[in-house]
């Protein structure tokens, strides 16, 4: 097949449709692992390479408060 008969074709996907509280749950759940992986990996590294991990790293950390700040304001309105 050619290149431009593929290009509507994704490897993942979302599933249309999902609860905001589970794309928010799953996004956290994303980025918390990548946090944890980067952090581990910048412990066998060096140098330069060690520096981008870290900052790798810190991004994922600023995406997993950015979630977290997320989940605390639709926990009010999931509860009522």
């Amino acid at each position: 097949m050619a290149l431009a008969e593929n290009e509507n074709m994704n490897l993942f996907t979302v599933t249309p449709n999902l609860p905001t509280e589970a794309l928010v749950i799953n996004s956290y759940e994303t980025f918390s692992s990548v946090r944890t992986l980067l952090l581990n990996l910048s412990n066998d590294l060096t140098g330069e390479h060690r520096d981008v991990a870290l900052a790798i790293h810190q991004l994922s950390e600023l995406g997993v408060m950015l979630v977290s700040q997320m989940m605390d304001r639709q926990a009010p309105l999931s509860q009522g």
